[in-house]
């Protein structure tokens, strides 16, 4: 039976908010209205967060840095409605671009080893987020930061790998309306616009490298969450919010 829910949420203010129930796992499809992934929030008005409250949202995780919360915040950080939390993923990463690398690939294997304290805490939210709720969490664009996040849940869920990697690849087409915006915040901050540009791609190939990557050092995504410090009642009931009834 086809479903009543799409993968993309069009919410005005909003450009690649997406749900990531419907994907096959050995034990059924991910569920519909458990976890979204989502680019940026500030340009959200109130009929927007009423949208996503109606949706089912009860949670949301920034994961930007101070700086963008700053200069473009969130508006539920004001809404009583929701639980909001603030937890940048990022902080401190500065892979160097270079000649033949994936300077993305790069970030990715950073975060993956150097902010496990912000991506245990990350997940431990959605854990213990009400059952009843959806989680939604967001970067700037829902590519990067998002993308890591997405990719462990859904891989921790059984998802195969090549799906996660076409969820991932959905961020380049929707993007892609403000990209001019993001270069020109970036811009603002002083950064290199020519060296910028390369890290809004969304190649499918970066996250077959980073789930491979993940593979090779830790085992599994569930042996990442393991070593990071996630108790098998935690990753259990990530799996549940992903694959459950309730």
């Amino acid at each position: 039976m086809e479903s009543q829910f799409t993968r993309h949420l069009p919410v005005k203010g909003t450009f690649n908010i997406r749900d990531l129930g419907g994907y096959a796992t050995a034990a059924g499809e991910t569920r519909w209205r458990r976890v979204l992934r989502a680019d940026g929030l500030h340009r959200i008005d109130a009929e927007g967060m009423a949208a996503l409250i109606a949706e089912g949202v009860t949670t949301i995780i920034d994961l930007r840095h101070p700086g963008e919360v700053a200069s473009h915040p969130n508006p539920f950080s004001i809404n009583p409605v929701v639980a909001y939390h603030n937890v940048p993923l990022f902080e401190q990463l500065s892979p160097t671009p270079r000649e033949g690398i994936d300077v993305l690939l790069e970030l990715y294997r950073q975060a993956l080893t150097h902010r496990q304290d912000a991506v245990a805490r990350v997940l431990t939210i959605i854990a213990e987020a009400p059952p009843q709720g959806a989680v939604l969490f967001h970067c700037t664009a829902g590519k990067d930061r998002t993308g890591i996040v997405s990719a462990l849940l859904l891989a921790v869920a059984g998802v195969e790998a090549a799906l996660i990697v076409e969820d991932y690849a959905l961020t380049g087409a929707l993007i892609a309306p403000m990209i001019e915006e993001i270069v020109a915040d970036a811009a603002a901050r002083g950064a290199d616009v020519e060296a910028f540009r390369p890290l809004l791609a969304a190649d499918p190939a970066t996250m077959a490298a980073t789930i491979a990557h993940l593979e090779e050092t830790y085992g599994s995504a569930t042996a990442y969450l393991e070593r990071i410090g996630l108790s098998a009642d935690t990753i259990e009931r990530l799996r549940n919010r992903l694959l459950g009834d309730a």
